[in-house]
C-alpha cells in the first residue's frame, strides 16, 4: 500500500493546545482517510513569558513562531484557540476553518458564586475583561494576577495565591475537567471567540489547483462548522471596529437562531466601574452590523473606557 500524503500540523506544546490539535487532527482524518497528519509542537513565546502578556507583546506572543514556521512551509496549517489569535492577521494567513464551538461560558473555581466570596476575597485572573467583570460585581474585592496553563492555575489556587479564580469551560471541557461553577454568559459575557478553535493555513495565491496550498485549504474546509465560523467571525469584526488592545475589556456572547445572529457586547473600565453594554440582531456573513454596534458602543462609553480603544479612522 502506497504511503498516504501526510500534512503536518503545528500547535503549541501545552496539554490544552495538543488536545485542541489533536481534535482537529481526528476531524481531518475522519473527512479525509487517505491522508496522514503529523503534529509539530513549539513552545510558543506567550509560554516562556512570567509577567503580563499584554505588556510583554499581547497576543502575537501565541502565534508568532508558529506564523513563521507556516510561512516557511515547516507546517502546512497551524491550530490556534481563536481568541488568543490577533484580529488583524498577515495577509498570508488565512483562517481555513472553525471547527463547532465548545462551550462559550466562563467558570468560577474556588466558590460557589462570587456573591458568597468574603469581603476583600483575591481574585485571580491576568485577563482584563475578567478583571472588569469581577470588579463591577464585587468592587470590595480584589484582583491579583494569576496565569499560565490550566494546571498552573488550578495549582495556584490550590496553594492560596487566590481564593477563587476563573477559567474557561471550554478549556476544562477539552482537558476532561470538572472542576468549578459555570457562570451564565449572558449576564457575564464572555470573550471575543472563546470556545473556538481555529485553523490557519497559508493563503491561496493564483497557481495551478495543484498546487500545495489550494491542496491543503480545499482539505480544511471539509472540516469548517460554518455556524461557529459566521459567529466569530462576527465577532472578530466587532473588535477591528472597537480597536481593541490586549489591555482593552470587552466582551461579547453571540446566539445564532437559524441564519440570524444575536450578539451581545460590552465594553468596561479596566476597574469595573463602568460598562457600555449593547445589543445587535443581524444575518451572517454581515460584518457591518458588528461594527455599526461598535461605533454604538464606542459614541456611548465615558473616557476611563474610550482611553482603551483606538478604532480604525472612519468607525
Amino acid at each position: 500500500m502506497p504511503d498516504r500524503p501526510r500534512l503536518r500540523l503545528g500547535t503549541r506544546r501545552s496539554p490544552l493546545a495538543m488536545a485542541q490539535a489533536e481534535e482537529a487532527r481526528d476531524r481531518l482524518l475522519a473527512a479525509h482517510p487517505e491522508i496522514a497528519v503529523e503534529i509539530v509542537p513549539v513552545t510558543a513565546s506567550g509560554d516562556r513569558v512570567q509577567g503580563s502578556l499584554a505588556d510583554a507583546g499581547g497576543k502575537a506572543l501565541w502565534t508568532k513562531e508558529l506564523d513563521a514556521w507556516l510561512l516557511a512551509g515547516e507546517i502546512d496549517f497551524a491550530v490556534h484557540s481563536l481568541k488568543d489569535v490577533e484580529t488583524i492577521r498577515p495577509d498570508e494567513i488565512t483562517i481555513a476553518a472553525v471547527l463547532p464551538r465548545e462551550d462559550v461560558r466562563d467558570c468560577l473555581l474556588g466558590a460557589a458564586s462570587l456573591a458568597e466570596l468574603p469581603a476583600g476575597a483575591r481574585i485571580g485572573t491576568s485577563a482584563p475583561r475578567r478583571a472588569a467583570l469581577a470588579l463591577r460585581a464585587r468592587p470590595d474585592c480584589t484582583v491579583v494576577g494569576i496565569r499560565g496553563n490550566v494546571a498552573t492555575r488550578l495549582a495556584k489556587l490550590e496553594a492560596g495565591e487566590a481564593d477563587a479564580t476563573l477559567l474557561a469551560m471550554a478549556g476544562l471541557n477539552r482537558l476532561g475537567l470538572t472542576h468549578g461553577v459555570p457562570l451564565d454568559p449572558v449576564e457575564w459575557l464572555p470573550a471575543p471567540g472563546q470556545g473556538a478553535i481555529a485553523i490557519e493555513c497559508r493563503t491561496l495565491l493564483r497557481q495551478a489547483q495543484d498546487d500545495r496550498d489550494s491542496w491543503v485549504f480545499s482539505l480544511l474546509t471539509a472540516i469548517d462548522h460554518a455556524p461557529s465560523h459566521h459567529a466569530v467571525r462576527a465577532e472578530r469584526a466587532l473588535l477591528a471596529a472597537l480597536g481593541g488592545n490586549c489591555h482593552s475589556p470587552i466582551a461579547v456572547f453571540t446566539e445564532a437562531d437559524g441564519p440570524m445572529l444575536t450578539m451581545t457586547a460590552a465594553l468596561l473600565s479596566p476597574d469595573g466601574a463602568e460598562e457600555v453594554r449593547g445589543q445587535a440582531s443581524f444575518a451572517q456573513g454581515d460584518t457591518a452590523a458588528p461594527a455599526a454596534l461598535a461605533a454604538d458602543l464606542l459614541s456611548r462609553a465615558g473616557p476611563a473606557i474610550r482611553a482603551h480603544f483606538d478604532p480604525p479612522p472612519g468607525e
